[in-house]
């Protein structure tokens, strides 16, 4: 390609000539390279994007102003998203150019530092869970989900085809879980729960031979701590269904372990460890009992010894279909966050196991405390429920719900609105200075 071929397409780094792409087209009896492409009219764009050029100076420019655009809130949210301070080395470190620009440790004799972080970070979950095996790492929470449920599928010798999750599930995994078990025989209901944890006798009804996995979370997605796993497991066992739980690294340090609780699958968001919120972007926690090794989506990584007897490590038991005949994969899981899960990793090391246990204690003690000042407002009542909370709780008040988040989001604050007389406030990466501001505002919208 000459120059001024080069300056018509607007990129350097097209290979071919004109006369080579005419070639290929005649080749595959296309007459252009648009006819290789079959994109409905009614989604098809023809027209000009109407990006004028600028400098990177002035691009810089627009970026900033477009961001300062952005409200400064400070944000009392959760519900599966906490802002955590990340410590700095963290970013120090998982910056480092071997890490950054790293793609998948295929190659273990140039990829031992990483594929040992990758080790510690399963070790982690290993010893937070009970469970024998951790992968290392899947997309998010949700295809965590939905990965579990298919694996029930697979292992559980029954004709079940129910997935039973509770209806304080958030609207969004249980999305992906039903787009997951779509092509199967496998259906998706709810089950409800009572002041915000299992109620099991009504989940004693909902279960019988039918059922091939039963799920519940722990803390719940309102914060509060459920207090009958055991009764949720034994269910489970009884009608030979798979007990999957779901939790984080964070509450993990503190709760009871799930493999202590007859978890035989533990999913789950990590990067509550390691990013800060995202609102989106996650990190898929995956542990199980060593029963189903082979069955594990995604990737583990594996410790051997190489030819002269030095411990070395490699990714193994891969699953997905690019590596295996297409007929023997359990998952098309084709990637996962290797660097997401180092930043967990490295954020776990830096806070050490008293730490870590420290941060969820704070997440215990300080969400309690918010919740008396809260509830020693005239028409508010905290926590709704009546049970031990972790960084988050729901508050009750008097007035319209929608209306008093708004107020408060005037005054520099965002609340998660749950009921039309329910606010859910979380305290997770919140200073105290401003959860005082917090307190203060909230007096004042409800007078």
């Amino acid at each position: 390609m000459n120059g001024a071929e080069t300056r018509a397409s607007g990129s350097p780094y097209a290979p071919h000539t004109a006369d080579e792409r005419d070639a290929m087209l005649e080749a595959v009896d296309a007459d252009s390279i648009a006819d290789l492409f079959d994109i409905p009219d009614t989604v098809r764009f023809a027209d000009e994007f109407g990006i004028d050029a600028r400098t990177e100076r002035e691009t810089r420019r627009l970026v900033r102003s477009i961001l300062g655009r952005n409200e400064n809130l400070t944000e009392l949210l959760g519900r599966g998203h906490y802002g955590y301070y990340v410590p700095s080395l963290v970013d120090h470190l998982a910056d480092r150019s071997e890490f950054l620009t790293s793609y998948t440790q295929y190659q273990p004799e140039i990829s031992q530092g990483f594929l040992q972080a990758l080790f510690e970070y399963q070790s982690l979950l290993v010893e937070l869970t009970g469970l024998e095996i951790a992968n290392c790492s899947m997309y998010d929470a949700a295809t965590a989900l939905g990965e579990a449920a298919t694996l029930a599928d697979r292992v559980r010798e029954t004709s079940g085809h129910r997935v039973l999750v509770p209806d304080l599930l958030r609207e969004e995994r249980r999305s992906t879980l039903e787009n997951y078990v779509a092509g199967t025989d496998l259906v998706v209901e709810a089950y409800p729960t009572a002041d915000g944890a299992i109620d099991a006798d009504e989940l004693a009804d909902a279960v019988d031979e039918d059922v091939v996995m039963l799920y519940a979370e722990n803390p719940t997605v309102r914060g509060t701590i459920e207090e009958r796993l055991d009764a949720a497991s034994e269910l489970a066992t009884d009608a030979d269904a798979l007990f999957v739980l779901g939790s984080d690294p964070v509450a993990l340090s503190l709760l009871q372990r799930p493999a202590d609780v007859g978890a035989d699958v533990v999913i789950g968001d990590a990067s509550v460890l390691g990013l800060p919120t995202s609102y989106g972007m996650g990190l898929g926690l995956f542990a199980c009992r060593e029963d189903y090794l082979r069955q594990v989506p995604g990737r583990l990584v594996g410790v051997s010894e190489d030819a002269t007897d030095r411990r070395a490590f490699t990714l193994t038991l891969q699953t997905r279909e690019q590596h295996i005949r297409r007929e023997r994969a359990t998952s098309n899981i084709c990637t996962n966050q290797a660097w997401v899960a180092l930043r967990t990793a490295m954020h776990a090391a830096a806070l050490g196991p008293d730490g870590l246990v420290d941060l969820a204690k704070r997440g215990v003690t300080r969400a309690e405390t918010l919740a008396e000042r809260l509830d020693e407002l005239v028409g508010v009542s905290a926590p709704v429920h009546d049970r031990h909370h972790i960084r988050e709780f729901v508050a009750h008040v008097d007035q319209p719900a929608p209306a008093i988040a708004e107020d408060l989001e005037t005054r520099g604050f965002a609340v998660h609105v749950v009921g039309e007389h329910e606010l859910q406030c979380c305290v997770a990466g919140v200073p105290d200075a401003e959860l005082d501001a917090f307190v203060a505002a909230f007096s004042e919208v409800v007078r």
